[in-house]
């Protein structure tokens, strides 16, 4: 009896001392949406980052850790995704992904802010920056950056006077919308038609008629992947010969895909693409195409670069603590040199803002063509 108690002891001995070694991994939540209308991009952004864990573990992990990714669908709703964010920060994480919607990360910041987590969002809507929260950071610009440039694209290279603007009525749509107004109204132009559109929306028949009555000199579509395509081709279909212009999403690799040659001749301003003329952005295309069998959009490089971003700044602090995380991203500049997963120098400022070079595009052909490097805003 003995003997087998010993025996037994022994064996939860060597269960126990196997441990550790799983107790090694620091879990990252992700709180994406991949469900839902959101389901294009929340997919987008986990696969991006998925594959860059999975090459940051092979080459040692983080400070000798390795990261475990746990994924929660939020179905594109901000309720799931701020009961989702809740029970992912009982956990005391080092870092949150998501959301990739604007309105989920509206829901969420405040959770992270309290918690004083970092959290690595896809969400462009230029009011969540603005919120004082000291642990939210962009993947990508906020439309407080990149409508500035649009603007200036639609009165220099288009030389438009009149402008009819088309977006969609949530937090991301609304944020853009009300950013492009305020910059196209700065440089004296007009809007002549103002249309808000639903998420999730299938039929834009009615839209584009009014668009068409309105017969400005160019068209800003700003709506989600899915929905710029519905759009694209209602366009083509009722002869809307108007320039179409957009940010990133209307030139975006699954927007092409969906709106077949409906996404010719379409220009804009693109902040992130597998296209543009940087070896490292082009070969990571590549290997996301050879593993997921698809071209990525630009939430696969704002899913990609996430993780890089949480290994840079843990590695600058010198420990996985999340308030140290999020304090050395604050004023951070990581280049490719070091780091070679965040593919283009980037630099985020004290409200977690990104800084990064960005282009202007035309769809071609079915291909996405970028036709001007824009530099940083501060070098």
């Amino acid at each position: 009896m003995i003997r087998r108690i010993f025996a037994g002891a022994g064996l939860a001995a060597v269960a126990f001392a196997a441990l550790p070694a799983a107790a090694q991994d620091v879990v990252v939540p992700a709180i994406l949406e991949l469900s839902g209308p959101g389901a294009v991009s929340g997919t987008m952004f986990k696969n991006g980052a998925a594959m860059a864990v999975d090459e940051i573990n092979a080459a040692g992990g983080i400070l000798g850790k390795k990261i475990k990714l746990e994924f929660v669908d939020t179905a594109s709703d901000p309720g799931k995704a701020r009961a989702a964010v809740q029970r992912a920060l009982d956990d005391k994480p080092i870092a949150i992904l998501g959301p990739v919607y604007s309105g989920s990360v509206s829901a969420t910041l405040k959770l992270t802010a309290e918690a004083e987590v970092p959290q690595i969002i896809g969400g462009e809507a230029a009011p969540l920056t603005a919120q004082g929260s000291k642990y939210i950071f962009r993947t990508s610009f906020g439309q407080n950056v990149s409508m500035p440039k649009i603007a200036n694209y639609i009165r220099d290279g288009a030389k438009a006077k009149t402008v009819a603007v088309v977006f969609v009525n949530n937090d991301f749509g609304k944020g853009g919308r009300d950013a492009i107004m305020k910059e196209l109204a700065a440089r004296d132009i007009k809007v002549v038609a103002d249309v808000s559109t639903e998420a999730g929306q299938a039929d834009f028949a009615a839209d584009v008629i009014k668009v068409k009555g309105a017969n400005a000199d160019v068209v800003f579509v700003y709506l989600n992947e899915e929905e710029s395509a519905r759009f694209l081709r209602e366009a083509k279909k009722q002869g809307l010969n108007k320039p179409l212009i957009g940010e990133t999403t209307l030139l975006g690799q699954k927007v092409i895909e969906l709106a077949g040659d409906s996404a010719n001749g379409v220009k804009g301003h693109v902040g992130l693409t597998i296209d543009a003329p940087i070896p490292a952005i082009q070969a990571f295309g590549k290997k996301y195409e050879a593993k997921f069998g698809g071209k990525p959009d630009h939430n696969g490089v704002k899913g990609y670069i996430a993780p890089y971003m949480i290994k840079a700044a843990a590695e600058k602090a010198g420990k996985l603590d999340a308030k140290a995380i999020a304090a050395a991203l604050h004023g951070m500049t990581i280049t490719p040199d070091k780091v070679p997963g965040i593919l283009i120098e980037a630099t985020w400022d004290d409200t977690g803002e990104i800084d990064r070079i960005s282009f202007l595009g035309e769809v071609r052909d079915g291909k996405q063509i970028i036709t001007e490097t824009l530099p940083k805003l501060k070098k």
